[in-house]
């Protein structure tokens, strides 16, 4: 299948759990413009600075603890109906740290994409910049893909690469990754917007960016 059609004005969704470096560079980069809206911004975690962001640019917010939930799958099907009342079209993962249920995705089919700091498939899944130093990789990246129902095994929309001859420590390497991805991942969005992005019918894995 491929993706919604964009159409302009995107109305884009944020899913967050930390400070919101991501989504602040959503915010500064493509919200109101390039046919896109960020028009909400959810979090596991109530007090997540995000949040905080989210507020002062005047974007609807909203916390899901799983603790107020009977189960995952019930949060994650309140955030779904509370993003679906907001007319989202797209998901975007920025710094999201727990996985989506099934029928939340289904929600939202090929219409929920991630940011993750390494190039895949190499190094999926929690501590990947750890993973990678363990390993002792000379070249670290960041990957912008869909979301399915594995763990960082969507098709890959984007990725750029950075060497890193002498890596330093994992705090060293993603401070060179955010720059990395708050590029990657307004691009991302901002060819998703103009319609530029789809799988290839032949390869379902192949994501065909038409610039």
């Amino acid at each position: 299948m491929t993706p919604a059609a964009a159409s302009p004005g995107l109305r884009v969704a944020v899913l967050v759990s930390g400070a919101g470096t991501n989504l602040q560079a959503l915010l500064d980069r493509v919200h109101g413009r390039e046919g896109v809206e960020i028009v909400a911004v959810a979090s596991d975690k109530p007090g997540a600075p995000a949040l905080d962001r989210a507020r002062g640019a005047g974007v609807a917010t909203e916390a899901f603890l799983l603790s107020e939930f009977d189960s995952r799958a019930a949060r994650d099907s309140s955030m779904a109906s509370w993003l679906a009342s907001q007319d989202v079209e797209l998901v975007v993962l920025a710094g999201y740290m727990a996985l989506l249920e099934p029928e939340f995705l289904a929600r939202f089919e090929r219409r929920v994409i991630n940011v993750h700091p390494a190039l895949l498939p190499a190094f999926p899944g929690l501590r990947p910049i750890e993973q990678a130093l363990e390993y002792g990789v000379k070249v670290f990246g960041v990957t912008v893909h869909f979301v399915d129902d594995g763990v960082d095994t969507g098709p890959v929309i984007l990725q750029r690469a950075v060497e890193i001859p002498d890596p330093g420590t994992a705090d060293e390497v993603l401070e060179r990754l955010h720059e990395l991805e708050h590029e990657l991942l307004p691009e991302a969005v901002r060819l998703i917007a103009s319609g530029s992005v789809r799988l290839d019918p032949g390869n379902p894995r192949r994501v065909l960016i038409e610039r």
